[in-house]
């Protein structure tokens, strides 16, 4: 009895032991692409109830859903709103970009920040959306709230344009714009009744800290606005991390951040932890999702994954992170690059 006991527990321990080996073997888990054919993605947000994404690129507003028809898997997709006008963003390379931004003004109504146009004449849309997919998507005037142009005048010297990211607080919207260089706006239209205002300038972030756009943007915990300062596209590491008084656009903090474009930022539900996006226009390679940790005056930033051109970053209720990505066209590939990526809370 006593042998068989000892043998059995050798074949327990080497069973063990072999299982560890295995697993160690076994590579990490990594971001997983659950659709693709997207064209310049560069915004994401995730309806609170429905689950349904929706994600601007080039030709419009997407909405990815469940896929309910029988034999099929993954995610059904559809368009929400089409036929917004093309421009072009960057400093080589060059990409043809549409809308920008997406976030909610509530349930039922979509905030679409537009980078289709001409600076000074670029448009905020808010527009109102159902808890299924359109049978043919709205058309990009059709839009229940209209904000914007900012044109040239008291707040803006060259007028804004390039609406990027959005933000919402319990009585503004926040939008960044890069259009005007020599200020760095974040805008805000104030909500009255659930109805949103005038879109004028709020804070003039290149004044306060000497580095150009604004691009992403967020409300941490305590209602404060945490801006990605993106910098300069051609060079390397100098994107900022600031954070805002909501109320007051008083400037509270600001980090170095070691990263050189961050696009996108957002906030774990389950954990609190920050993360960005960064492009990293000068060596893509270099480009991701990071974590970002405060500790006193210093930000750090801890690389979760590697991305090809990553720009928004939403999170949903259980934790898990989706991430759009430019990508890069592969020769005689056919479709468009642009991915969304899905990483597990496991994996951040």
């Amino acid at each position: 009895m006593t042998k068989f006991t000892l043998s059995f527990a050798s074949l327990a321990l080497m069973l063990a032991a072999t299982a560890i080996h295995a697993d160690d073997k076994k590579p990490a888990p990594g971001p997983r692409a659950v659709a693709g054919n997207l064209d310049n993605p560069s915004g994401i947000a995730i309806h609170p109830e429905t689950g349904h994404f929706f994600i601007s690129e080039h030709r419009g507003v997407l909405r990815l859903f469940p896929q309910t028809e029988e034999g099929k898997k993954g995610m059904a997709r559809a368009f929400e709103v089409n036929h917004f006008p093309s421009d072009i963003y960057g400093k080589g390379p060059m990409y043809d970009i549409g809308p920008l931004g997406v976030g909610f003004l509530d349930n039922e109504h979509l905030i679409v920040a537009d980078g289709s146009r001409p600076d000074a004449s670029e448009l905020v849309r808010v527009y109102k959306i159902g808890a299924t997919a359109p049978a043919k998507p709205a058309k990009e005037d059709s839009a229940a709230f209209t904000l914007g142009p900012v044109e040239a005048g008291d707040t803006s010297a060259k007028g804004e344009g390039n609406f990027y990211g959005v933000a919402v607080t319990n009585n503004a919207i926040h939008i960044t714009s890069n259009g005007d260089d020599t200020k760095g706006w974040v805008l805000r239209s104030v909500i009255t009744d659930g109805k949103p205002g005038k879109l004028e300038g709020f804070i003039a972030t290149k004044q306060d800290v000497a580095v150009d756009a604004p691009c992403a943007i967020t409300v941490d915990k305590s209602g404060d606005l945490v801006i990605g300062q993106m910098g300069e596209v051609n060079v390397a590491a100098d994107s900022l991390l600031l954070v805002y008084d909501a109320k007051t656009g008083k400037l509270k903090k600001q980090y170095e951040t070691g990263l050189s474009d961050i696009i996108g930022l957002a906030y774990s539900p389950v954990t609190g932890k920050l993360y960005a996006t960064d492009f990293s226009w000068v060596d893509a390679t270099k480009g991701g999702l990071f974590e970002l940790t405060i500790e006193g005056d210093k930000c750090t930033a801890r690389k979760v994954a590697s991305l090809d051109k990553p720009t928004a970053i939403a999170f949903d209720a259980k934790g898990h992170a989706y991430v759009t990505t430019f990508g890069t066209a592969e020769e005689g590939a056919k479709g468009k690059p642009g991915k969304l990526f899905r990483i597990a809370k496991g994996q951040l």
